[in-house]
């Protein structure tokens, strides 16, 4: 399969089964997926593996972080979940939203080699990515952000992932205005 084949097949798997992809796996994908367009090769990013018993630390994080006094079951939806964390370098030339793209960049890149080899796969996010009890259950540092979760399972026999619409490039792509030119306004 293409690359190009492989971005157009992709799909987020909301429901996967319990199957995931071994740790030696997921290191192979991380590898390539760490190649990404990186300015001043800062790898402004890491990867948090969560499995078994740590999924259900994560639930107690959300839990304490949204007030409730009964664990998320959000975490134990998928039997791998990664955690995306954004982690700022120092850089006179690299600012941190680019840094941020970077770590976004990794994340996608992997969930499409993680599609591509034939495992289901979702980012998740929400409110709580930013939440301190979250934040402290990851260990991250100050100058780290939480990006959200991929959640990786095996794609379950018979069921179909979520719809997407198609993408229409022609009101995506613009070119430049030219001199003087006002900005057409949108209907």
């Amino acid at each position: 399969m293409s690359a190009l084949d492989a971005v157009r097949a992709r799909q987020s798997w909301s429901k996967v089964d319990e199957t995931a992809p071994s740790r030696e796996e997921l290191l192979t994908f991380v590898a390539a997926a760490g190649r990404v367009a990186d300015h001043s090769s800062l790898r402004p990013w890491r990867l948090i593996e969560l499995r078994g018993a740590d999924r259900e630390m994560l639930g107690a994080a959300i839990a304490k972080a949204q007030g409730d006094a009964t664990p998320s079951s959000k975490p134990l939806r998928a039997p791998l979940l990664i955690a995306v964390v954004a982690s700022y370098r120092k850089s006179e030339k690299v600012p941190r939203w680019e840094q941020e793209a970077v770590a976004s960049g990794v994340a996608h890149t992997l969930s499409l080699l993680l599609d591509e080899a034939g495992w289901g796969v979702i980012w998740r996010t929400g409110h709580y990515t930013r939440a301190m009890a979250v934040a402290k259950a990851h260990g991250l540092d100050k100058n780290e952000e939480l990006l959200g979760w991929l959640y990786v399972g095996g794609k379950p026999a018979g069921k179909k992932p979520g719809r997407r619409k198609a993408v229409d490039a022609r009101k995506l792509i613009t070119r430049m205005p030219k001199a003087g030119a006002k900005k057409a306004k949108k209907k």
